[in-house]
């Protein structure tokens, strides 16, 4: 089961923040913000189907964050939790801790917005567009 967002980078974009990565339906993005990878999503968490979010608040489940820009991929695998709601109409949060609020779409994840590949960073800082998705197991 799987949920796709749609982003794009943004010049301020950073990727330096060293325990999550976010993905934001804001249009804008100040320097300040380097957790976040993209900018102007599609979709929320909020809009994820009830069938995605049960299945991610299983503290067995395993969430997996494919990240494309380009010919750029990667992969970022963390944990459901029970606490997750994905209630957020703004940003998603994949987050290395176990720290749940209503952006949070995993916890326990293997790598943070620092551990995005650089030259996926430099695509996101010239404005290259962006594709998350997010599955559970």
């Amino acid at each position: 089961m799987e949920e796709v967002v749609h982003a794009r980078g943004h010049e301020h974009v950073r990727a330096e923040h060293t325990s999550t990565f976010e993905v934001t339906t804001d249009d804008w993005l100040t320097p300040a913000g380097d957790c976040i990878v993209a900018v102007e999503a599609d979709r929320a968490p909020a809009d994820f189907s009830e069938a995605f979010v049960d299945a991610c608040q299983s503290a067995d489940a395993t969430i997996t964050a494919e990240i494309t820009v380009g010919d750029h991929e990667q992969t970022v695998v963390g944990s459901g939790h029970p606490d997750l709601t994905f209630e957020s109409d703004r940003s998603a949060v994949a987050r290395t801790s176990d720290y749940v609020d209503e952006r949070t779409v995993m916890t326990d994840a293997d790598s943070p917005a620092l551990g995005i590949d650089r030259e996926m960073v430099t695509a996101l800082v010239e404005g290259a567009e962006l594709t998350l998705t997010l599955s559970v197991e």
